[in-house]
């Protein structure tokens, strides 16, 4: 985030409310990462970009819900065990 401006990067937004919410539009994206107006064709890039990668999968023509690639991630079976206490080391080592 940054922070003079409170501004986040919309995927950032993107992935939190699919996360939370389970559905993603450009306008709640705009408003989760309180982007400045005019931003709607950035915002439906990245969307359509993560939609690519699978991130994100179109629901319909402005909305999106999660997509493989999020759901088979790794961050439903978090290991807090051996999270370092400055940092967000959330996954288990392969090693």
């Amino acid at each position: 985030m940054c922070r003079e401006t409170k501004r986040e990067p919309a995927w950032v937004a993107a992935i939190r409310l699919a996360m939370l919410e389970g559905r993603v539009t450009t306008e709640g994206v705009i408003e989760e990462a309180n982007l400045v107006a005019g931003r709607e064709r950035t915002v439906r890039d990245v969307l359509s970009t993560m939609d690519d990668r699978g991130i994100l999968v179109a629901h319909s023509e402005d909305a999106y819900v999660p997509g493989p690639t999020l759901l088979e991630s790794d961050r439903f079976d978090l290991d807090f065990e051996n999270a370092s206490d400055g940092g967000a080391h959330r996954w288990k080592s392969a090693v």
